[in-house]
């Protein structure tokens, strides 16, 4: 499989997640155990989306140099469309991510080093992920039939449970927890474990960030493909993956009080995941142009989105027409 990463790109994108995980560290640990605020997380997210564009314009630049405006252009778009698409399914992290928070009853000041945690397990799982699925695909070319039915499958799936409630109680790996090791039942700052009584004993916040790991890897088994169908280069494929997991904690700060106001997004979400799946299934038919692709997850993103803001609001003037009456 033919790649436009030379090994000092990989280097230099390796050395620049490190030093970006780093410093997100030390800025972390400085204002110590506090509620991220949405314009702090705000401010992170355009960041983190600069970054990403700057990097793109570069990728452009070199490529452009080197093979051409036509390669730089193909290569730019696939990033920036893998880039928008692992950004959507993210949204779908964060509303597991709220849900968890919610349901162990953590803090909003203890809620961002799991975050972290969670965000630096992400990168490493679907690094080793993508060069897994990088190497199947060169390997065997009818695993991306598998690829395109397991995106079809969950998109659909999503889209008939959009409204259900998963009771979080009942998951296997939070009952093989509690059975198999202690478990506090208070917290205990933002500690993942303390002694007691001569004995080891887990806080809450250590399942908390177990599940998030567990949530990633689940994530990851949809994600990955997703990108997969819209390019077979595992650069672009890496990058435009870990640059949309490194603004993830900043998104979720920025979009948890306002989650309830974008139920519509699932819906969107499971349609693109259908379009990913149906273009991944039909790739040795027809091959679908990346800029429709782009087009219709862009446009898909936007009804979800602005259709809810809109339903909301409305169903909000409604409840206060009727408290006026």
């Amino acid at each position: 499989m033919e790649s436009i990463g030379t090994w000092y790109w990989y280097t230099g994108f390796a050395m620049f997640v490190i030093v970006a995980i780093i410093v997100d560290l030390l800025v972390l640990e400085s204002k110590g155990a506090k509620k991220v605020s949405f314009r702090e997380a705000l401010n992170w997210s355009i960041v983190w989306i600069v970054l990403s564009f700057v990097f793109n314009a570069l990728l452009w630049w070199y490529l452009d140099d080197k093979f051409g405006r036509e390669i730089a252009n193909t290569k730019a778009t696939e990033f920036f469309t893998g880039y928008l698409i692992e950004k959507t399914l993210a949204v779908d992290n964060i509303f597991v991510f709220l849900m968890l928070f919610t349901f162990f009853g953590v803090q909003p000041q203890y809620q961002r080093r799991v975050l972290i945690l969670g965000v630096i397990l992400a990168i490493v799982l679907r690094a080793i992920m993508i060069l897994i699925g990088a190497w199947l695909i060169a390997k065997f070319h009818w695993i991306l039939y598998v690829f395109g039915a397991i995106l079809l499958i969950t998109g659909v799936k999503m889209l008939l449970m959009a409204e259900a409630e998963p009771d979080i109680e009942k998951n296997p790996i939070l009952r093989f927890m509690r059975r198999h090791i202690r478990i506090t039942s208070e917290y205990h700052g933002e500690k993942f474990s303390i002694m007691k009584d001569g004995k080891r004993w887990f806080t809450p916040l250590f399942a908390v960030m177990v599940m998030i790991g567990i949530t990633d890897v689940i994530f990851a088994v949809d994600s990955i493909p997703a990108i997969f169908a819209i390019t077979l280069d595992p650069f672009i494929v890496l990058t435009s993956n870990v640059f949309a997991i490194l603004g993830l904690r900043a998104m979720y700060f920025m979009l948890a009080d306002l989650a309830h106001r974008f139920h519509l997004l699932k819906y969107g979400l499971a349609f693109i995941l259908v379009f990913i799946g149906i273009k991944m299934l039909l790739l040795d038919v027809y091959k679908i142009p990346i800029g429709f692709a782009l087009s219709v997850v862009g446009v898909v993103l936007a009804i979800s989105i602005f259709g809810s803001l809109w339903v909301t609001r409305a169903v909000k003037v409604s409840s206060v027409k009727s408290e006026e009456g």
